[in-house]
């Protein structure tokens, strides 16, 4: 059997932050790779591909509850399983 059966489907909203509406556990336990703009990026907390953005740390700011501060970047976003 191939590998790629028993993966679902990646959403096209996901975010690795347990506490957010668009976390799903079934899908972060797997390996995913985020395209932007044609780079591969490792440091994406949260992306949409239909409207186009990713959210990533800005260095090493966190916010009152400890969490790191993000910013959203616009562009073409790709996700796929590694």
């Amino acid at each position: 059997m191939s590998d790629t059966a028993a993966k679902p489907e990646l959403p096209d909203h996901l975010s690795v932050d347990p506490r957010s509406p668009h976390y799903n556990a079934a899908i972060v336990e797997f390996d995913i790779g985020i395209r932007f703009n044609d780079k591969e990026r490792f440091d994406v907390e949260e992306y949409c591909i239909s409207e186009g953005w990713i959210k990533v740390p800005v260095g090493r700011k966190v916010d009152r509850q400890g969490r790191p501060l993000t910013i959203k970047l616009k562009g073409k976003v790709e996700s796929f399983y590694k």
